[in-house]
């Protein structure tokens, strides 16, 4: 069964802490979890960018790169959930890429394929 807080790309977005900030309007993880961010992606992450309602959440706010994401564009575009059904699954460069750089949204997208 399909979580409606999984994003396009396998990440669990019921786990982030731009979604869980947004959720519990939370204003010291919004700015911890900006600190973290500036620190670990070198830009310059205010407070305020931390909030999210989830990739496949209909409506905003959607977090700075989520909003902007090429596999949920292309999902939304050819109606998939994720990017699991996708019959371009194994070729496709974007998500392939990203997965190897995320091994549990590979673990979720795998599980969703089997």
């Amino acid at each position: 069964m399909l979580n409606e807080m999984m994003a396009v790309c396998g990440l669990d977005c019921s786990t982030c802490p731009a979604q869980l900030a947004w959720k519990n309007d939370d204003q010291a993880l919004r700015e911890k979890t900006a600190r973290e961010w500036s620190q670990t992606y070198n830009f310059d992450c205010k407070p305020a960018m931390i909030n999210c309602s989830g990739c496949r959440v209909a409506g905003e706010p959607k977090i700075g790169h989520c909003a902007e994401c090429k596999m949920r564009t292309c999902a939304m575009q050819k109606a998939h959930a994720t990017c699991a059904a996708c019959g371009e699954f194994m070729t496709c460069g974007e998500i392939q890429a990203f997965m190897s750089h995320a091994p549990q949204a590979k673990a979720n997208l795998q599980k969703l394929r089997a």
